[in-house]
């Protein structure tokens, strides 16, 4: 069934992408007022975010750069394609719509591509994400959450992986634009008084997902009957984590606001609070996989066998991780528990439904 929000306007950036397309139809459902922005850059197939915003009745030939498209479905729902460097729409949009909360999915994604391409992600993660933080400034929101990542804990051993540890030493761009995230939302919580939350997701997977995840390459290329590349010849463990977990969990932490805690102590302080009005949580299944027996469950899902090329480590990649979800649970109630053999069920229905396959 789920959780309910109470009633209110929400601002949801990254909407034709995997999580943000995936919230804000759940939200609709809820009958939220909702306004959506996304660039639709073409970092990977746009056919499939206009697919998803389709999905939420925005119809691509009636989107204008900078204008709002009203949805076809929703009445309660507005789309504008924009980009977050924009500082000057962005603020007409909050001007206009005056959100009661943002929720910030935008970002550019993956660790590897950050690499090949370190400007795209000071961009859209770095100035993007000050844009966003100044106009819930000038027109104050009762709840800023954004999407921060499991990456942020780089070269931490310790498992599993918690919000009260440091996360001092990332090990991609991308990691490090997300740690950055955290640090300029504290500042803005501690100046300004606006509640922050953090959400640490880990690798999220499901109906709708990205075309450059494992699941998705590896559905692709066994169909194909193509070899799949399999790095640190496999010996990888991942906190696998389904994006109807991902999709609750968040709605769960939209209503609930951070206050400072009182009890924070500046001679021994916790990365996860602050006497500002901030909170960071993790939002994983907890329960880690290895990489072979989730391909294991592909091959099953799919009645086919992959021919695995098996590679070495790449730049950027961490060999395991493991999330500890207890302040999220004590929180909010709420621990994913999503099984890998059911999420992916999910994802390869859809997959030949959405590809004809």
């Amino acid at each position: 069934m789920g959780s309910t929000i109470s009633k209110q306007k929400i601002l949801v950036t990254g909407t034709a992408g995997f999580i943000g397309f995936n919230l804000v139809k759940k939200i609709l459902e809820q009958g939220n007022e909702v306004i959506g922005i996304d660039c639709i850059n073409n970092y990977y197939d746009v056919k499939l975010k206009y697919a998803r915003l389709k999905e939420t009745g925005i119809v691509k030939e009636k989107i204008i750069e900078n204008k709002i498209t009203n949805s076809t479905i929703f009445p309660n729902y507005k789309f504008i394609k924009a980009y977050l460097e924009d500082i000057e729409t962005l603020k007409s949009v909050f001007k206009t719509f005056k959100p009661d909360v943002v929720c910030n999915l935008a970002a550019q994604a993956g660790v590897r591509y950050s690499l090949e391409n370190p400007m795209a992600y000071i961009n859209s993660n770095i100035v993007g994400f000050i844009n966003l933080l100044e106009a819930a400034r000038e027109f104050p929101v009762n709840h800023f959450v954004y999407a921060s990542s499991s990456s942020v804990y780089g070269l931490n051993k310790k498992m599993p992986l918690s919000v009260s540890d440091n996360v001092d030493h990332p090990i991609s761009l991308y990691a490090a634009t997300k740690k950055s995230n955290e640090l300029m939302a504290h500042t803005y919580s501690h100046l300004f008084e606006i509640p922050t939350t953090g959400l640490r997701f880990f690798t999220v997977y499901g109906p709708w997902g990205r075309p450059d995840m494992a699941l998705f390459l590896f559905t692709k290329a066994i169909l194909e009957r193509k070899p799949i590349d399999v790095f640190n010849n496999g010996n990888m463990v991942r906190d696998f984590t389904f994006i109807d977990d991902i999709v609750e969990g968040i709605i769960r932490v939209i209503d609930n606001h951070p206050s400072g805690n009182t009890n924070w102590n500046g001679k021994s302080p916790d990365p996860a609070t602050s006497p500002a009005p901030y909170r960071l949580f993790n939002i994983g299944n907890s329960t880690p996989v290895k990489l072979m027996d989730y391909i294991g469950a592909i091959e099953d899902a799919l009645g086919k066998t992959a021919t695995k090329n098996y590679l070495p480590m790449q730049l950027g990649d961490v060999p395991m991780t493991h999330a500890d979800v207890s302040h999220l649970e004590l929180a909010v109630g709420y621990k994913p528990a999503t099984t890998i053999k059911e999420g992916i069920k999910k994802f390869v229905e859809w997959y030949r439904e959405y590809y004809k396959v």
